[in-house]
């Protein structure tokens, strides 16, 4: 695998107001990326922060948004990712969309929808896992509440990935758990893990304090940020994954297990 180059955007997202984030987004990414990236991260619904108000700010796959990631990508000549709401077929989403620069593009519908947010009572689940590729990487990208169901993000034979990512609307109350996850996560898997989260109050005054952060394969921090905005560049090692692999190959001995 080559080294990667991450941009991530650790964002205030101005409450159910799609054209005003988009907007800003649009700014820092102009202002901040000076050097080649192979993958901008944004966070959880980041053109509406973690609203239910569906009815009123889903879109459609060919909507303002995914026309915006599609000249992005293609502007920066890279993948960007994050979720949005979605409408199709009757039902709404909250989706995390894979637009690469070439205007193809996979998605992933978060599974594991918040009940104490009544996300449940408002998008329906997904039910397939994404596996994506990005030089020679074997990527699982996740959504906030999903962080906490290790089963559901296990690195097994079947579904192998290099690179676990998780995009966020994670209130700060709950940081504490959030920072004991990530870690987990990646020392369990032996991959990489990205969190990106947001920043600031929503609409529901519930404060996020960001913590945004990326761990090695052995549990070490490479990025960390709280409470401010933050567009920031960094490079992960294709090396490092296989040199943790190598000295501990524990995942070989993993119970083998079926999601049902």
């Amino acid at each position: 695998m080559e080294n990667l180059k991450i941009t991530v955007f650790q964002g205030y997202l101005f409450w159910e107001n799609t054209d005003k984030n988009l907007q800003n987004i649009t700014l820092r990414l102009s202002g901040g990326i000076r050097e080649k990236t192979d993958l901008i991260i944004l966070p959880e619904m980041f053109t509406t922060g973690f609203s239910m108000n569906a009815a009123q700010l889903a879109e459609p796959m060919n909507g303002k948004t995914m026309q915006w990631m599609e000249k992005t990508a293609q502007q920066y000549d890279c993948v960007i990712t994050g979720s949005i709401i979605i409408q199709e077929n009757g039902k709404y989403y909250n989706r995390l969309i894979w637009m690469r620069p070439d205007g193809t593009y996979n998605h992933y519908d978060k599974r594991h929808l918040f009940g104490m947010g009544k996300e449940d009572e408002t998008y329906t689940a997904g039910t397939e896992k994404l596996i994506v590729e990005l030089n020679g990487w074997k990527i699982c990208p996740m959504i906030c509440y999903d962080l906490r169901f290790p089963v559901w993000l296990r690195n097994i034979e079947a579904t192998p990935y290099d690179l676990m990512i998780i995009v966020a609307n994670w209130p700060e109350r709950r940081a504490a758990h959030w920072r004991t996850l990530i870690p987990a996560r990646a020392v369990e898997n032996q991959a990489y893990v990205i969190a990106v989260n947001r920043v600031g109050h929503d609409g529901n005054e519930v404060y996020h304090s960001g913590d945004s952060t990326c761990i090695d394969p052995a549990g070490n921090v490479v990025y960390y940020k709280r409470d401010e905005e933050d567009l920031y560049t960094f490079s992960i090692i294709g090396d490092e994954v296989q040199k943790v692999r190598r000295a501990l190959p524990f995942l070989k001995d993993a119970d083998e297990f079926k999601i049902v």
